[in-house]
């Protein structure tokens, strides 16, 4: 499993913004924290998450993936 490749992928899609995948090899958890998401639904944001790890999808190495989406003020404060 490419997890570090797999991660900058997801950092390129999302530069400047808190974009992490975790995920034991079979289940995999995308959480992506982005002004991007302003004012799109959730299945916009979705779609935008899955672009990023298109290539990895398509290859199988990436399935059962959940996705969380937030805009910074939708994100719960650390």
């Amino acid at each position: 499993m490419q997890f570090e490749t797999m991660n900058q992928a997801l950092a390129d899609a999302f530069p400047g913004d808190s974009a992490v995948l975790e995920g034991d090899g079979y289940k995999f958890q995308a959480t992506v924290v982005s002004e991007q998401f302003a004012g799109k639904r959730t299945l916009a944001r979705h779609k935008m998450v899955y672009a990023a790890l298109d290539a990895f999808i398509k290859s199988g190495e990436l399935h059962a993936l959940t996705i969380v989406a937030r805009t910074p003020d939708e994100a719960p404060a650390e």
